[in-house]
C-alpha cells in the first residue's frame, strides 16, 4: 500500500518564487560608491592647508584704505570647486575660513569670509559641473566675481557696525570709492590665479578615469 508522501511542488514554487524575488548579486567586485573618496578628501584637506597658510600671506591693494588686505587664500577652494564640485569647494572655502578666524581670534573675519567664498565658489562651480569648458570657467569665474563682490558689501554692511562698531552711514560712504573696487579687484585676482593653477594641477588631483577633456 503507497504511503502518502507529502508533495513538494507547493515547497518549488515558493523557492522559485522568491528566486525571482530575490536578485542575484553578480559576481563583480565592489565599488565605492562615497561621494568623496579617499584620494579626493586627502586632496581637499592639502588645499584647505594651503588656503589657511595663504590666508597669511596679505598685502594692501589700495593706497587709500592699507587696512583692507589681499589674499589668495579663496583661490584652493575654488580650484577644489572645479575638480571635485560646488560641495567640495564650500567645504574647503569654510574650514579655512572658520581655521583662520580661530587662529586670529576673528569671529567677524571668518563669517565675513564664509559669505565671500560662498558668492565665488558656487557661481563658477556650478557651471563648470555642467559643461567642463575654458569658456564655461570663464563665464562663472565673471559670475562669481559679481557675486563675490556683492557678498562683500553685504557683509561690510552688517557685521563692520554690528561687530566692529564703525558707524553704519560711514560703511556707507566706503561702498563705491574703497569697497567696492577693492573686492572687485579681489576676486578678479582670484579667478586669474583659479584659471592658471588649476590647469596646471588638474590632471594630478582628478583620477585619469574621471578626467574629461576641456578641463
Amino acid at each position: 500500500m503507497a504511503e502518502n508522501v507529502p508533495s513538494t511542488q507547493g515547497v518549488q514554487d515558493v523557492d522559485a518564487l522568491d528566486a525571482e524575488r530575490t536578485p542575484r548579486t553578480p559576481d563583480l567586485e565592489f565599488t565605492n560608491t562615497n561621494k568623496w573618496d579617499t584620494r579626493q578628501l586627502v586632496t581637499m584637506a592639502l588645499m584647505c592647508a594651503i588656503g589657511v597658510l595663504l590666508s597669511f600671506i596679505e598685502f594692501p591693494l589700495l593706497p587709500g584704505a592699507p587696512w583692507l588686505k589681499y589674499d589668495a587664500s579663496a583661490m584652493p577652494a575654488m580650484v577644489c570647486g572645479f575638480a571635485f564640485g560646488p560641495g567640495a569647494g564650500l567645504a574647503v572655502g569654510f574650514v579655512g575660513a572658520i581655521l583662520h578666524g580661530i587662529l586670529m581670534a576673528d569671529f567677524s573675519g571668518a563669517i565675513m569670509n564664509i559669505l565671500v567664498v560662498s558668492g565665488f565658489i558656487l557661481p563658477a562651480a556650478l557651471i563648470y559641473r555642467k559643461r567642463r569648458t575654458f569658456k564655461a570657467a570663464v563665464a562663472g569665474l565673471t559670475l562669481s566675481v559679481v557675486l563675490a563682490t556683492l557678498m562683500a558689501i553685504l557683509g561690510n554692511l552688517v557685521i563692520t557696525p554690528a561687530w566692529l562698531g564703525v558707524p553704519f552711514d560711514a560703511v556707507v560712504a566706503m561702498v563705491l570709492p574703497i569697497l567696492t573696487p577693492f573686492n572687485l579687484i579681489k576676486a578678479i585676482l582670484n579667478s586669474v590665479l583659479t584659471l592658471v593653477v588649476y590647469k596646471s594641477v588638474s590632471n594630478l588631483i582628478t583620477p585619469k578615469k574621471k578626467q574629461v577633456k576641456g578641463r
